[in-house]
């Protein structure tokens, strides 16, 4: 192996599969959930949008569904009190 390359003379080029390793989107999260993962991502040095992309990955991989139960408060008929029953308290 030579000591040195020069590489100035190569020709560069794109990696052609970038754009398949990561898709951005946008999306809305809690503060507390934030914090907590900022909190994970000062402990473990890796970034916090890392971290939640690998928990998210690892509740794909495992097939994970979310066991929750929406309850309606009272014995509301109308459609807006049905609707404004599942809006969280702050944007009634």
């Amino acid at each position: 192996m030579r000591a040195h390359y020069d590489f100035s003379k190569m020709k560069s080029r794109r990696n052609p599969y970038v754009k398949f390793l990561k898709q951005s989107v946008t999306i809305r999260l809690d503060r507390d959930t934030v914090e907590y993962f900022k909190a994970l991502a000062v402990k473990t040095g890796l970034p916090y949008q890392n971290l939640i992309n690998l928990y998210l990955r690892d509740c794909a991989i495992r097939q994970k569904e979310l066991s929750m139960k929406w309850v309606l408060m009272g014995r509301r008929t109308t459609r807006s009190a049905r609707r404004s029953a599942t809006r969280p308290a702050g944007e009634r």
